[in-house]
């Protein structure tokens, strides 16, 4: 018995833990990377002494946010892979369950420094197995240089977001996606015309690039 009870409370702990990340998670992209303990507590249901005994501190609390956001992150990407369409479907029509989980990932950006840019990295890392597989499977095209073509997108994909958030001011999580979500709406063409059609009408200017690095990746 005393056994099982021992079990009980570990896992009690672990769900404690776990309950307390996912409160920061949304803390953090309610708040930013200021908010305190106390009002992570608050979230989480348990006192800011349990967060203290858990991760010790701020930095180390935010770490397992990190890791657990880019882990979502990559789940949810993957997953689109499957059928694009339904997803882009889905993305457009149905309510947004990773409001917290987008604004998570800008606020981890725009907050700047080497954390940033370690948060990042980590991202194009999970990027990269998606990327991967997605020229595996058929659905995406090889390129002659698969690590520039992948930082292109995440830059890209993340720093229209990013303008967007910051042009939101005061707007919670769940009201920034919904408006970003509306505000795609007339993108999602020229978007799909541009990655499946192309935009220019002859290769020429990318023969003449080739020619002038010489020695082009494969």
């Amino acid at each position: 018995m005393h056994t099982a009870a021992s079990r009980a409370v570990r896992a009690s702990d672990l769900t404690a833990r776990a309950r307390i990340r996912d409160a920061a998670i949304a803390c953090f992209a309610d708040e930013g990377f200021d908010a305190s303990f106390r009002t992570i507590a608050q979230r989480a249901g348990v006192s800011p002494g349990l967060i203290t005994h858990h991760f010790g501190s701020k930095t180390a609390l935010r770490a397992e946010c990190d890791a657990e956001v880019l882990r979502h992150y990559q789940e949810l990407k993957t997953s689109s892979l499957a059928d694009p369409s339904a997803s882009l479907l889905q993305n457009l029509t149905g309510p947004s369950t990773a409001a917290p989980l987008v604004v998570y990932l800008l606020r981890a950006i725009h907050a700047g420094g080497k954390p940033a840019q370690e948060f990042l990295e980590h991202l194009i890392d999970g990027v990269r197995e998606v990327m991967r597989v997605g020229v595996e499977t058929g659905v995406v095209r090889p390129s002659r240089d698969e690590e520039a073509r992948l930082r292109y997108l995440t830059y890209q994909t993340m720093g229209a977001l990013l303008i967007q958030f910051l042009t939101s001011p005061g707007a919670t999580p769940e009201e920034f996606v919904t408006s970003a979500r509306d505000g795609q709406r007339d993108q999602i063409l020229p978007t799909l015309e541009l990655f499946t059609e192309g935009f220019l009408t002859t290769r020429r200017m990318l023969d003449d690039y080739l020619l002038y690095v010489g020695d082009p990746p494969r």
